[in-house]
């Protein structure tokens, strides 16, 4: 009797120490490398719990079809204390809950600025004596249904887009992009930025509320769909989507705005971040349509706020789970380098969210010369993305990849299975308040956010 795996060629599979397969190579054995990680350090019974939860596959499975189902459209420009009742003294900020005393220089400077533009003090000094105080309220944006590009600050007075979710009922926010360099959300403040700001408010918010009016809402989610298969991934490359974006509009706002058209659409064309905030909101209110489902593992927000990393997942309702924030590894602006970067901040990681930016960098090979790497290496950050998500996005396809969907729902299970972790592409503040920007680049999560929240879903279990 014979046995066919002693009567033919060994081939071998591999897994752990790579020196292990470079020896077989050697010997010219031929092998099929397996790539097997261990779970995160700490995770095992955590994990075994997590996965014997009866509901977890169910749960996912409607979370996940929940935020690949949302269709977002952008429907209105409105004024923030209007939009999100939010009152004199209140401002919103990116990431989880953070105070004063413990906020970054970029989130500082932003503060400062947004108190200038609300004229409640006179100058930086007594801005920030006032911050200091506690005389006014700081909250997350997540927590009022928004989200903000960096530092993410909103006052009262700033315009935000509107976007609601055609399928689910949702409505998210998010303010309008004032452009790249030395701007609010990078954390400066001087008077140029307020100057901008309030063209922003008196010119462009009115006129964008205007053109809607006339055009009626937009389908962002086509809009997106048609950037990534242009070369855009929706966070730090949004050049197609601007385009598409103007050109909708376009002619709505040289009826709408009168003599203010070309200013407008001079400032909107020329900014190609301009479509980001719209993108961001559509992210938020499809990954809000996705929260609250028992038992589920899938995430819901990632955000930063300079000084916290913070996860929400879908079975966990709006706990914050945190880790320090990295310092992005890129490219710098000039004479900057990494010892001028802030750690990372912002609610654009709601893109990953998504299943966009550095999930998609595999539709945008341009964006390496903007955050670093190779082309082959934003293609593989898209391919790794696979083993720590639930789905790919049947309408955001990568053509690169024969059109396959990105890689959309990331998975608190599987991050820790495989110590993978969500790559971010990102800008990079300067840490010291007034700065601006000084680069942009790559940057990993805290692992600890991931493992917390799967601690919580262990507890949260039931037990068989």
């Amino acid at each position: 009797m014979s046995l066919p795996m002693l009567s033919g060629e060994p081939h071998v599979i591999t897994a752990g120490a790579a020196v292990l397969g470079e020896a077989l190579d050697a010997q010219a054995v031929p092998r099929t490398a397996v790539d097997w990680r261990p779970p995160l350090p700490g995770t095992e019974d955590d994990l075994a719990r997590v996965l014997a939860d009866p509901r977890r596959a169910a749960a996912n499975a409607r979370a996940v079809d929940r935020l690949t189902s949302a269709r977002p459209l952008l429907a209105g420009v409105r004024p923030a204390g209007e939009a999100l009742d939010l009152p004199p003294g209140t401002f919103l900020h990116a990431g989880p809950p953070i105070g004063w005393e413990h906020a970054s220089g970029p989130m500082r400077g932003a503060l400062i600025g947004a108190v200038l533009l609300e004229g409640l003090a006179g100058d930086a000094g007594e801005a920030e004596e006032l911050l200091a105080a506690g005389r006014v309220r700081l909250e997350p944006c997540h927590h009022h249904r928004a989200v903000g590009p960096m530092a993410g600050v909103v006052s009262p007075s700033m315009w935000m887009f509107e976007v609601r979710d055609a399928e689910h009922g949702g409505t998210a926010y998010c303010s309008l992009n004032e452009g790249l360099g030395r701007v609010l959300r990078y954390g400066a403040y001087g008077p140029e930025v307020i100057g901008r700001l309030r063209w922003m408010g008196e010119v462009l918010g009115p006129a964008l509320a205007a053109a809607l009016e006339l055009t009626g809402p937009l389908d962002l989610r086509s809009l997106i769909a048609q950037a990534l298969q242009m070369g855009d991934e929706l966070h730090n490359r949004n050049r197609a989507a601007t385009s598409l974006l103007v050109r909708e509009l376009a002619p709505a706002l040289v009826e709408a705005a009168g003599g203010r058209a070309a200013e407008v659409l001079r400032f909107a064309g020329g900014n190609d971040h301009f479509f980001l905030n719209a993108g961001m909101a559509a992210c938020k209110v499809s990954a809000d349509a996705a929260r609250d489902v028992p038992g589920s593992t899938l995430v819901v927000a990632m955000a930063r706020n300079g000084t916290d990393f913070g996860v929400q997942v879908s079975g966990l309702g709006d706990r914050w789970f945190t880790g320090p924030a990295g310092v992005p590894d890129g490219l710098y602006l000039g004479a900057y380098g990494p010892a001028d970067a802030n750690p990372d901040i912002g609610d654009s990681t709601i893109t990953e969210t998504a299943g966009l930016g550095g999930f998609a960098m595999a539709a945008a090979p341009a964006i390496v010369r903007f955050v670093g790497g190779d082309v082959a290496e934003a293609a593989a950050a898209t391919r790794s993305m696979y083993e720590i998500t639930l789905a790919e996005h049947p309408a955001y396809q990568i053509p690169g990849l024969g059109f396959r969907g990105t890689p959309v729902g990331v998975d608190v299970t599987l991050v820790a299975r495989t110590g993978l972790l969500p790559t971010v592409n990102t800008g990079i503040a300067g840490r010291v308040a007034g700065t601006g920007q000084v680069g942009a680049g790559l940057v990993s999560p805290p692992a600890s956010a991931f493992t917390a929240a799967l601690a919580a879903l262990a507890r949260e279990a039931p037990i068989r």
